[in-house]
């Protein structure tokens, strides 16, 4: 069976108040079209069709890299009007899927059900009960239950308007039906507007029956046309990762607190997450990792039995196992960790790789460094890697204590087993097994008065 998937996505959304295009505000950092997009393409044998409007440039390039065919509607004139634009690209034997920019929940299983209910005898079409149905189009049935119209809220009739069972847009029909039934449109209604649920009364007089089906819940074919329903399917996908997450072993302190904005690759056993974190972007967290509350974590892999304090940050970086980070730590992208490597509170690493059993545990910076095994780096040090033009790297070798309030002058290198005195301005390099130390001449005054408060 050959799919076309049309998707709308021409829709201004003025009740978004912002100069982004509806369908690119995002759930979970991605566009609401993208979540249609990528829902669609897990079809098999589809070819999926894009109709873009309004802002249709600033469309196109934010998601130039789908692998669709784009079709610009220039007038806005009705969802049966978008599907005409794309009539031409339709082969008599396709299933037609129509759906929405704006719907990014919709399920795969969902999809599928209302793919199977088509054949050259029937359309397919998504319906939900709603216990506010008002906005929405009605289903009216028959004495019989058979649909036999869609009545748009703004022409329904007050007995209309109380039907529960409503439209969701979402449909799937034969292509050779489709486009008959699209030339015969009309826009002779209060909007003025070509409405493709129009083509639903034209299939009953044609004896086409309607076959209808829901989704699991209402949540799932939810558009988005303001700020406060994007906040709603927001937390609703964040609910349903977090319940996956925890299906698969993980421990979650308040699911309600958590974001997942983006993927986990590999999953480890007896994970525990605390509150107010957010994971982006593609991560792998190992076994036994404990991570504390009010972290970020982004595009980074995290060994065996880590544990990650409070008040972390920590983006495109590898720390291995049985290491400890934090509290109040940040590791910024390039930061390599070997294994039981210490980074303690307010402690920062930038483009530096750091060997088994070191520890940096206070108020430190370090970046574009080279570090050794069993280095202990001192309160207060920090590795100077940039003159304000270019960047230089610092080599501290295997065993070397880099004593507290010390400043490494790049490029320099601390040789193996070397001891930096504390308070020292490096700017050479210093040699292996030898203490180095730059310090001025210590000096006491006698009879020295402390200044006095003169008087007014």
């Amino acid at each position: 069976m050959k799919i076309t998937t049309i998707i709308l996505a021409a829709g201004k959304g003025t009740r978004m108040c912002s100069d982004i295009p509806k369908v690119l505000h995002k759930i979970s950092n991605r566009p609401l079209l993208h979540h249609v997009y990528d829902m669609s393409n897990q079809l098999e044998n589809n070819s999926i069709k894009i109709v873009v409007g309004h802002a249709a440039d600033q469309v196109t390039d934010a998601l130039k890299h789908f692998k669709a065919d784009w079709v610009e509607q220039k007038q806005q004139l009705g969802t049966g009007h978008a599907v005409q634009q794309v009539s031409d690209q339709i082969a008599d034997s396709d299933t037609v899927l129509i759906l929405y920019g704006d719907v990014p929940l919709l399920k795969l299983a969902t999809v599928k059900l209302l793919i199977n209910n088509v054949n050259d005898r029937s359309l397919a079409l998504l319906t939900v009960d709603l216990a506010n149905p008002a906005g929405y189009g009605r289903i009216v049935r028959d004495a019989s239950g058979q649909v036999i119209k869609i009545v748009e809220e703004k022409d329904a009739t007050a007995i209309e308007k109380q039907i529960n069972e409503v439209n969701t847009g979402i449909m799937a029909v034969q292509g050779k039906q489709l486009k008959k039934w699209l030339g015969s449109l009309n826009n002779s209604n209060v909007q003025g507007e070509y409405y493709l649920t129009d083509i639903i009364e034209m299939a009953v007089g044609d004896q086409v029956q309607i076959i209808t089906s829901q989704p699991e819940t209402e949540d799932e074919v939810l558009g988005v046309n303001n700020r406060i329903q994007l906040s709603h399917l927001e937390r609703v996908y964040q609910r349903e990762q977090a319940y996956s997450l925890m299906e698969q072993g993980v421990t979650l302190k308040d699911p309600m607190r958590f974001d997942q904005r983006g993927t986990i690759e590999n999953l480890g056993q007896d994970i525990e997450i605390d509150i107010n974190v957010i994971l982006e972007g593609k991560n792998s967290i190992g076994n036994n990792v404990k991570i504390g509350a009010n972290t970020s974590i982004k595009n980074s892999a995290i060994g065996d039995n880590v544990e990650i304090l409070a008040n972390c940050v920590i983006e495109n970086a590898v720390i291995g196992q049985g290491s400890r980070i934090g509290p109040f730590a940040r590791l910024r992208p390039e930061s390599v960790l070997a294994n039981n490597v210490h980074i303690g509170n307010f402690v920062e690493i930038k483009k530096s790789s750091i060997a088994s059993g070191s520890k940096i545990n206070h108020l430190s910076y370090i970046g574009d460094t080279t570090m050794g095994s069993n280095v202990n780096i001192g309160a207060g040090t920090i590795t100077c890697n940039y003159d304000g033009v270019n960047k230089f790297r610092t080599v501290i070798e295997d065993g070397a204590f880099i004593g507290s309030d010390s400043q490494l002058v790049a490029p320099v290198t601390i040789g193996k087993n070397a001891t930096i005195g504390a308070g020292s301005t490096i700017t050479k390099d210093s040699p292996a097994d030898q203490l180095t130390l730059s310090r001025a001449k210590q000096t006491s005054l006698a009879g020295w008065q402390r200044p006095v408060k003169m008087e007014k």
